[in-house]
């Protein structure tokens, strides 16, 4: 099967999920994009009472189109269930997510939930965490100084550019250094480093965060219970 087809396949799955008189966090991506459509249409068939708060307008927007109530997460007292793609998951169900740099709402929205589920490929899984780039989150002010100390302990960094060369900009309006680093041996160690960089508002390690990964498979659909080692 095509990519598409077990990104599909997982988004399906998940949204089973879904309950009535539920709040969702409802995440960002392809994958995502499918699950939208599926839960919208248990909503129309099953006339379920739900409400989502998404991370980025383009999920908002799809998801008001199909008639899915959307809030701000300002708005909500809880988010019963944030269900969210990644970029990588590990053997230790830590994860690498902001391939299309909203991680920073993510993790927002995903540390406010009560429960967190991750919808993949099979691809996505991986022995360890970096072959994906490292996404960071930096503010534009005094960026240069942030790459530089990011270069000098070895991670590789890398402004994020556009078609036309421009750096990416985020929903923040901020910059995006991706830390090209082949193998993170050490997550917590690198999480705690980069959480103490001035300058860095938020970095794409989701880690000791997921309940659940529904993974897409050449032999069908996995759900997977997060254990930690």
């Amino acid at each position: 099967m095509e990519q598409s087809e077990l990104k599909k396949m997982a988004a399906e799955r998940a949204a089973e999920f879904v309950e009535d008189g539920m709040t969702l966090g409802l995440g960002t991506g392809s994958t995502v994009f499918f699950l939208v459509e599926a839960i919208a249409k248990r909503v129309k068939d099953e006339h379920l009472h739900i409400q989502g708060v998404a991370t980025s307008s383009r999920t908002a927007e799809q998801a008001e189109s199909l008639g899915i109530p959307m809030r701000d997460l300002n708005d909500v007292d809880h988010i019963d269930l944030c269900i969210d793609g990644a970029d990588e998951i590990d053997a230790n169900f830590q994860g690498i997510k902001g391939g299309g740099a909203a991680h920073t709402l993510e993790k927002m929205v995903a540390t406010n939930s009560r429960r967190n589920i991750w919808i993949v490929d099979e691809s996505k899984m991986v022995d360890h965490l970096g072959k994906f780039p490292l996404p960071t989150e930096v503010i534009p002010f005094g960026c240069e100084q942030v790459f530089r100390k990011l270069e000098a302990e070895g991670l590789h960094p890398h402004f994020r550019l556009n078609a036309d060369g421009k750096r990416v900009l985020t929903h923040n309006k901020n910059y995006v250094i991706d830390l090209h680093m082949s193998n993170i041996k050490h997550p917590h160690i690198l999480k705690n480093y980069l959480d103490a960089q001035v300058g860095i508002l938020e970095h794409g390690l989701f880690l000791d965060l997921v309940d659940n990964v529904v993974v897409g498979t050449q032999d069908g659909v996995k759900v997977l219970t997060a254990t930690r080692h």
